[in-house]
């Protein structure tokens, strides 16, 4: 039986997620200032006087005489329990990979997370529109916060795509040859992006998690949003991701039996397509 998807709550848990986190990463010095010391004064003058600039709920007050806020813990907490719940909840749709592993329902969930994303990313862009072109005061923030949301949009559909076998491959080769040497070739391409994932991250982490993330590097426009601070960091935490669901890809896929991939959808594939548009 075909499982049904699409559901209010696969609506609201991403799309609460994506709110959560967007508060959590808004207010990331508040916890920078509090949890990670700064030796230098300069610096945490700096970026205590980012924050203050920046905080949304500047009357609420820090807890325990602290920048953090009721709100900024409470965002912290409840983001990691949508995540577990959207993850436990998530369908594959009828087109989808759905994979066995716990990994696999995080990929499914992040997918999710990302079709919010553009949701939420559309609708500032509507919004954007109707105040420069109908009421004739444009913002200042709409563009940056476009740019900073397809970016990770841009950075999260790949750990997803990785999940659902669907980034670019090309099977000229690869379908030529027996099974075996199909094995040795997933192996090589999964060591290769393992590599990759390692000496990114080995080579770049201090430059991303100190020099732009510790420091709170701003945009440098007039909405000046933290985009190098935060987008950076997420580089390498999705490489992470991708290398790891490349192995459990390769893993999960070893026994499988040789696929020949053409252009044209087989029977099966029309099927589904049918199904998941409600045509029976």
């Amino acid at each position: 039986m075909q499982k049904t998807t699409g559901g209010i709550i696969e609506w609201l848990i991403p799309l609460a997620f994506v709110g959560t986190m967007s508060w959590l990463i808004w207010h990331l010095p508040a916890f920078l200032l509090d949890w990670i010391p700064y030796t230098s004064e300069s610096l945490k003058g700096q970026v205590q006087a980012i924050y203050l600039e920046s905080d949304i709920t500047p009357n609420l007050g820090g807890i325990f005489g602290g920048h953090i806020d009721i709100i900024d813990l409470l965002a912290l907490i409840i983001s990691p329990i949508l995540f577990v719940i959207g993850a436990r909840t998530v369908r594959a749709a009828g087109i989808e990979y759905e994979g066995a592993s716990r990994i696999d329902s995080a990929a499914l969930f992040v997918g999710r997370v990302t079709m919010m994303m553009i949701a939420v990313m559309t609708t500032v862009m509507l919004y954007e529109v109707f105040m420069r072109y109908i009421v004739e005061k444009p913002t200042e923030w709409a563009n940056e916060m476009t740019l900073w949301f397809a970016s990770f949009v841009f950075l999260t559909s790949g750990f997803y795509a990785m999940q659902q076998r669907s980034h670019i491959r090309i099977f000229l080769l690869y379908d030529a040859v027996p099974r075996w040497l199909q094995k040795i070739f997933d192996t090589i391409s999964t060591v290769l992006i393992v590599m990759f994932a390692f000496f990114l991250v080995y080579g770049s982490y201090k430059q991303v998690f100190v020099n732009k993330l510790y420091k709170w590097e701003l945009y440098g426009s007039a909405f000046n949003p933290p985009i190098p601070a935060t987008l950076q960091p997420m580089v390498l935490i999705v490489i992470t991701l991708v290398a790891i669901q490349a192995v459990l890809n390769l893993i999960a896929d070893w026994n499988k039996e040789p696929v020949i991939h053409t252009d044209e959808p087989d029977a099966e594939e029309i099927e589904i397509l049918r199904k998941a548009v409600g045509q029976d």
